[in-house]
């Protein structure tokens, strides 16, 4: 038996042979990979692997550091275990709930203290988390029969993760421990706590934010950015959650175990006609003097099918409404900018004819007749076909697009006539107690969805692009969220148990040897955690139908 095998580096180029069972630090070690920052993992034939890793067979590695995306998930996903370790010191009566992502941290709250935590208090769990850092304690994983690990989380207060081991069903599960800490958080760790060097803890609210590094800029911690309105969206949700007794993965699997699933999604989808229709009546409040209603939010987020749902609730208090389409203010192809690869910058505000289009709605808004430009996408070119709009004493003008938020889209506009409206899918269940799903999660499988069914598009190409889309987000949409009149949350409760039986077949045909075979297994092995509903009791003007099929409104 060959007792080596062969092994080709990604980092410097190299193939070579190893002793079977030889780890990926050993390797990392003996070919002298240097990356710009720590190596946290690797990526062993598309799939992240921790450093202790041992090779058996013939592999191609990359080794990787916090710039990658599944660094930079090993980096917080092991900064949330040491915080949970930290705070079970501090207040070992409590339980820490790491609730959603919110001012570039995780918002988190400690629940069963008598009193909400004190500054004093952050600092000193704080203190702790610098002080565990220091003692470069390692996260061990620990393998063993999933009833015995079962046995250990109820004896140690677990139970938020009993029920998701039960329902998968393994014969064996993993769990991590830290000095005398255990834990499970769905994902790798990093070798130890010494490589969490950059992160903070401050007072937030009820609780505290976690702060971390970005993938960009690894050396600092993000700078906080106030963001007020998404927090009471989300404490909004929450009270919700709690009053339906829904706030992790496994009361939501509970509700389609015992029959509840039908009720969850007609409660979900009143509450969501119940907003749309509250923001419809704060706009008619005003409808003297607001004229235009823009609308913005990320990718997949529903922000056409909300459009449509709040043009109705217009009607019924009495304004009419009437759409204007951003895209066809595209200046010429030749006059778009360029990003820093050289190609044409389709998202830049610049790619759009901001004069004409604040000229266009001084002169609607004056009650002037205006031809409407018509751009055509095959010659890159505008054009006027006669098309004509003129605004009557009911009408309200209904535009959706990316920088809607951006103050410079409407400069020449009186913000008394304008009302802006914010629309994303702000995930609102967590996997467990200190396991939040990520938003992005939730827009990128209703994106693969909706790609595949309308757009001939399969989840390789989704997830190829998605890089690229959330930059898009980050430098046009999420600076500008606080500029919004009111949010509105298009996530329902109920959408990721019945998204599960449409994503899985399509991941699934993502092949190991591709780049994107390592984030289809991992939006996979996330959807192994939900029992699937049935999507029958969802009515025909969900949000949810956009991505779907089977919505009333027309695309």
């Amino acid at each position: 038996m060959n007792k080596h095998v062969r092994i080709k580096c990604l980092n410097n180029h190299k193939t070579f042979s190893i002793p079977r069972g030889t780890s990926l630090y050993q390797i990392a070690e003996e070919q002298k990979i240097d990356l710009p920052h720590p190596i946290l993992g690797a990526m062993v034939n598309n799939q992240v692997r921790e450093l202790s890793f041992e090779i058996y067979n013939p592999k191609t590695i990359e080794f990787i550091d916090i710039t990658h995306k599944d660094g930079i998930r090993m980096y917080i996903r092991s900064l949330s275990f040491l915080l949970k370790a930290a705070a079970n010191e501090v207040f070992p009566e409590a339980t820490l709930r790491i609730d959603h992502s919110v001012s570039k941290g995780f918002y988190c709250e400690l629940h069963g203290t008598k009193e909400k935590p004190s500054i004093d208090d952050i600092f000193e769990i704080g203190s702790k988390m610098r002080e565990m850092v220091d003692q470069d304690l390692p996260f061990v994983q620990i393998k063993d029969e999933t009833e015995d690990v079962i046995s250990l989380f109820q004896k140690n207060g677990l139970n938020d993760k009993v029920e998701l081991l039960r329902h998968r069903g393994q014969y064996y599960s993993t769990y991590y421990n830290l000095k005398q800490h255990i834990g499970k958080f769905y994902g790798y760790m990093v070798p130890s706590t010494g490589y969490l060097q950059v992160f903070d803890l401050n007072k937030y609210f009820n609780g505290m934010l976690l702060q971390f590094p970005s993938q960009r800029n690894p050396e600092e911690v993000q700078e906080l950015v106030e963001q007020n309105k998404m927090f009471e969206i989300f404490r909004e949700f929450s009270h919700w959650n709690r009053v339906l007794n829904v706030t992790n993965i496994s009361h939501l699997n509970a509700a389609a175990k015992n029959g509840k699933a039908e009720r969850l999604i007609k409660v979900s989808e009143a509450l969501h006609e119940k907003k749309i229709a509250q923001i419809a009546d704060k706009i008619a409040e005003k409808k003297d003097e607001i004229k235009i209603v823009l609308i913005s939010g990320p990718s997949s987020s529903g922000k056409t099918t909300f459009s449509k749902r709040l043009a109705i609730q217009l009607l019924v208090n009495g304004i009419c409404p009437l759409n204007l389409s951003l895209d066809n203010y595209f200046v010429d192809r030749e006059k778009t900018p360029l990003d820093e690869n050289g190609d044409y910058d389709f998202e830049a505000l610049e790619a759009l004819d901001i004069e004409l289009f604040n000229q266009q709605l001084l002169d609607l808004l004056d009650g002037k007749e205006v031809s409407l430009p018509k751009f055509s996408f095959e010659t890159g070119k505008r054009l006027f076909n006669g098309e004509k709009l003129k605004m009557q004493k009911d009408n309200i003008l209904i535009i959706e697009g990316i920088h809607g938020l951006n103050p410079q889209l409407t400069h020449l506009i009186e913000n008394t006539k304008k009302f802006k409206i914010y629309v994303s899918a702000l995930t609102n269940i967590n996997i467990d107690n200190q396991t939040r799903i990520p938003t992005t999660d939730n827009r990128l499988i209703r994106r693969v969805i909706r790609d595949y069914r309308y757009r001939n598009y399969s989840a390789r190409d989704t997830i190829s692009r998605w890089d690229s889309v959330r930059r898009g987000e980050d430098k046009h949409i999420f600076p500008f969220q606080e500029e919004a009149n009111v949010m509105f949350n298009s996530a329902l409760l109920y959408e990721l148990a019945v998204l599960k039986p449409y994503a899985e077949p399509i991941l699934l045909e993502v092949q190991p040897n591709q780049d994107e075979y390592s984030e289809a297994k991992r939006l996979l092995k996330f959807f192994s955690y939900f029992k699937p509903m049935q999507p029958r009791e969802i009515p025909p003007t969900s949000i949810l139908r956009e991505f779907l099929g089977g919505s009333s409104f027309s695309y």
